[in-house]
């Protein structure tokens, strides 16, 4: 039996955001919030969160206690510095695969996590990652033989360039949803309306 992780990224400063992203409301909760429980009820019982910036303020909010915390102090770095934190604890408690996700593509459900997972069964050696809009991102689902690849990763770019980069072992999963990160204002707007 494979022991996988779910690795939620919510570490970021959200500064184009110019509030705390992670904290907006959403469906009668909060954006991270609204992720972690599509998280849980998917069929991994590992779910983790990377904080950063505003960590104790996040921390004090969630109302899941069934999560573990991971900090990552070196959040300004980038987004691939919570990628590298995550993978590293990960790989310290010998999980098998690591479904990355983000904590403002509040359109990803426990459904879709899933489809991911049964698509990862059946390909254990692909990496599986979303498709949407012309590009591949995440979520995404990566075994451990990728775990050391994604430890060398550095800037902004999270994992899209690692995704482009082993184009040939990736399995894209088309989502039905619009997968868009809420970055700015207009994106978070436009989200409460729909």
């Amino acid at each position: 039996m494979q022991k996988i992780a779910i690795l939620i990224l919510a570490a970021g400063s959200a500064s184009r955001m110019g509030k705390m992203k992670q904290l907006l409301p959403y469906k009668n909760t909060t954006l991270l919030e609204w992720i972690i429980e599509q998280a849980l009820k998917s069929i991994v019982k590992n779910v983790f969160c990377v904080l950063g910036a505003n960590k104790d303020t996040i921390e004090k909010k969630l109302a899941s206690n069934t999560i573990k915390i991971i900090y990552n102090p070196n959040y300004e770095s980038g987004l691939s510095t919570s990628i590298v934190t995550g993978i590293d604890f990960l790989q310290k408690h010998n999980f098998d695969n690591a479904l990355i996700m983000l904590a403002d593509q509040p359109h990803v459900t426990s459904e879709y996590l899933n489809s991911l997972i049964e698509a990862s069964k059946k390909n254990p050696s692909k990496i599986i990652a979303s498709n949407y809009q012309g590009s591949v991102g995440v979520p995404a689902m990566f075994p451990k033989k990728y775990f050391n690849d994604l430890l060398n990763l550095k800037g902004d770019k999270g994992a899209k360039n690692f995704l482009l980069q082993h184009n040939n072992n990736v399995l894209k999963i088309n989502s039905h949803q619009n997968l868009l990160d809420i970055d700015t204002p207009e994106d978070y707007q436009h989200l409460l309306k729909q």
